[in-house]
């Protein structure tokens, strides 16, 4: 079990697994429909299938349930991500079938229709929790009046998601702040005095909730308003500024019951690091055997191309930094170089690649043996690419936050990845994009994003042109 919590408030989070029941029960009862309609069918025989679903569908649809209370679009819940996301949850239901050899059980019909309506249905019961969660936080005497004594970035963020989303259910009224030269924010939120303003106004104009930011003024400054505070019913939140320590990114967590800024933290704690081993360990030893004859075809090819081994190994850094050795398929003339020497990255047109390997590197099947990594356990499927040793000793000086995506571990395809920045990082401004999209990935991680990824991979293999 971990010991953080959940960065949303307890509300939010009763909300999303009331939705996240929904999502799962939505996925059930469209079974059982299409059970119905297939009148050879037996429900009982679909009870395994059933539990199955339901508890991966809860799982995988994860990232909507947090939707259901923080964005702000009706149409939020797009149709493409809930097919995505279907499918992987379909994915892991054949994969049970599969493991327990029990396919042949099923009627492929009602696997099939079933397969087919349930985006729609899910699509609708999105919207149907969209307009009940709408409802339950507007409804009249449930939105509630806001205020910010001290003005940051992350306040004003934070002001604009109150105008944006209804569901959170909070009108802010203006800010106190002793810059002379701020007036309004916006359109709509209007400077409404200095800090030392705000006691009088508070007692004057009650607020349901005041927002303390802590970035620009002094202690000193701060320390009399909230004291002030103490003498009134309004709700306050301190809202520290993600910049006050040089730093892009803080969540709040309770730690042991005492609240806590974190500023980095890996996600793969407790049971989220043993599911998604599972899920690696499972994923692998299916691509794996399912991809062996392709294994043996392409080692073979390898061989005869040119002389040298079939498996290209390098030195990189795994997780806590720790050195691990990487396989490839060799796909260039040379052997590779101790690691003492430097590592240069593949280039267009590079002459020490050969015809076969840049097939494979196009296609990224000389990734395939990094399966056998995943196996050994010094790689995932999906997390940050690992680097040359050299090149991680070269942009971990170069690169705020670099050695931050070494907190999990590397990936065979990652968030960076699908997202344009496959192949050689030529540029800082390349790698530095890179280690951000890399430290998204980690502060956001879910098994839904896992799914994504790799679904979003085999996309960017076929039309990609960043590797070679």
């Amino acid at each position: 079990m971990s010991f953080y919590s959940d960065k949303r408030n307890h509300h939010a989070t009763l909300l999303g697994l009331v939705v996240g029941v929904a999502y799962a029960f939505t996925i059930v009862l469209t079974l059982e429909v299409c059970v119905a309609f297939y009148q050879w069918a037996n429900f009982s025989t679909f009870n395994f299938v059933a539990a199955v679903a339901g508890v991966t569908g809860f799982i995988v649809f994860s990232d909507l349930r947090r939707y259901a209370v923080e964005n702000t679009s009706m149409m939020v819940h797009h149709f493409g991500t809930i097919v995505r996301l279907w499918v992987g949850t379909f994915f892991v239901v054949v994969l049970a079938l599969y493991l327990t050899k029990s396919t042949a059980d099923f009627s492929r019909v009602v696997m099939t229709a079933w397969l087919i309506i349930t985006p729609f249905t899910l699509t609708a019961t999105s919207l149907l929790c969209r307009w009940w969660a709408l409802r339950l936080y507007t409804a009249k005497g449930q939105r509630r009046t806001a205020v910010f004594v001290g003005f940051s970035e992350d306040a004003q963020r934070l002001s604009e998601s109150f105008k944006t989303s209804k569901m959170l259910g909070i009108s802010p009224l203006g800010f106190f702040d002793n810059r002379q030269g701020i007036q309004r924010v916006g359109a709509e939120l209007p400077r409404l005095g200095g800090l030392m303003d705000a006691i009088r106004w508070i007692e004057e104009n009650p607020v349901d909730v005041v927002f303390v930011a802590l970035v620009h003024a002094r202690s000193s400054d701060i320390a009399p308003v909230v004291d002030a505070l103490h003498d009134s019913v309004a709700s306050v939140y301190f809202v520290p500024d993600s910049k006050m320590f040089g730093l892009g990114h803080m969540q709040y967590a309770e730690m042991a019951g005492t609240p806590v800024l974190v500023a980095y933290e890996t996600p793969f704690i407790g049971v989220a690091r043993l599911l998604k081993r599972f899920v690696d360990v499972v994923l692998s030893l299916i691509i794996l055997i399912l991809l062996s004859p392709l294994l043996a075809f392409i080692a073979l090819g390898v061989k005869l191309s040119s002389p040298g081994p079939v498996v290209f190994r390098q030195f990189r850094y795994g997780v806590g930094g720790q050195e691990i050795v990487v396989s490839k398929f060799r796909s260039m003339r040379n052997d590779p170089l101790p690691r003492d020497e430097e590592v240069r990255q593949a280039t267009v047109g590079d002459v020490r690649v050969t015809p076969l390997g840049r097939f494979l590197r196009k296609t990224s099947l000389d990734e395939l043996p990094q399966f056998f990594n995943v196996l050994e356990g010094s790689m995932s499927i999906v997390g940050p690419r690992p680097h040359a040793v050299q090149h991680n000793e070269l942009y971990r000086k170069q690169v705020k936050g670099y050695m931050l995506r070494h907190k999990v571990k590397p990936g065979i395809t990652g968030w960076a990845q699908v997202n344009g920045l496959r192949g050689e990082t030529d540029t800082l401004d390349k790698m530095q994009r890179r280690i951000e999209y890399d430290l998204y990935y980690i502060r956001n991680w879910s098994l839904a994003l896992d799914f994504k990824i790799i679904l979003r991979t085999v996309l960017v293999v076929v039309k990609d042109r960043n590797a070679y």
